[in-house]
């Protein structure tokens, strides 16, 4: 069994304005900028079998690379917060991927959790905080304001989760370049 995710990295330059982002906010606890992502489909503890079909499958998605950002603040937890997180413009053709590779998942045999797919990146987590500590995150994430990109995206990588480690909790499996738009902008002949 492997703890696995596919996901986005995120460049340098998004990374820092992420950090720059968790320094505004009073977060009891940062996630490190190098474990910075957008997760697109976990995977879950995933035997080694279907993990190789959800391999072989992200292999042959055959996706475009697209543009994206980042914009807005966000809370889970509602009257017990525990995690900060940026949100991700509107961006169909990430829905699209995200589908695609979702199902890809299921057929395999992963055990993917059935929820409503929200792109996000998380800033930090934390154990629920005090009611007045509490209230200063809230407040800070309603008067954060982010925006961050565009980027292209050209790549989504799978990696494996070592939830008990406490650095280098994700290490890379496979990476799955995206196709690039012909020079131009047209689609090619």
């Amino acid at each position: 069994m492997i703890r696995a995710f596919l996901g986005l990295p995120l460049p340098p330059e998004i990374r820092g304005a992420l950090q720059v982002q968790q320094f505004l906010l009073p977060l009891p606890r940062k996630v490190e900028p190098e474990e910075m992502h957008l997760t697109l489909v976990f995977l879950g503890d995933c035997p080694d079998a279907a993990l190789e079909a959800a391999h072989d499958g992200f292999c042959g998605l055959n996706a475009m690379g697209f543009p994206l950002a980042l914009q807005g603040l966000g809370l889970f937890g509602k009257e017990r917060p525990h995690t900060v997180w940026a949100g991700v413009a509107p961006s169909a053709p990430l829905m699209q991927v995200q589908a695609r590779a979702e199902t890809i998942a299921r057929r395999a045999g992963c055990p993917v959790q059935a929820r409503k797919f929200l792109p996000h990146v998380t800033l930090g987590r934390f154990p629920v905080p005090a009611p007045a500590d509490a209230l200063r995150i809230e407040r800070a994430v309603a008067l954060g304001h982010l925006v961050a990109g565009p980027w292209e995206v050209t790549e989504l990588v799978l990696w494996q989760s070592h939830p008990a480690r406490k650095s280098g909790r994700y290490e890379v499996l496979a990476r799955y370049p995206l196709a690039q738009p012909a020079p131009g902008g047209g689609a090619g002949p």
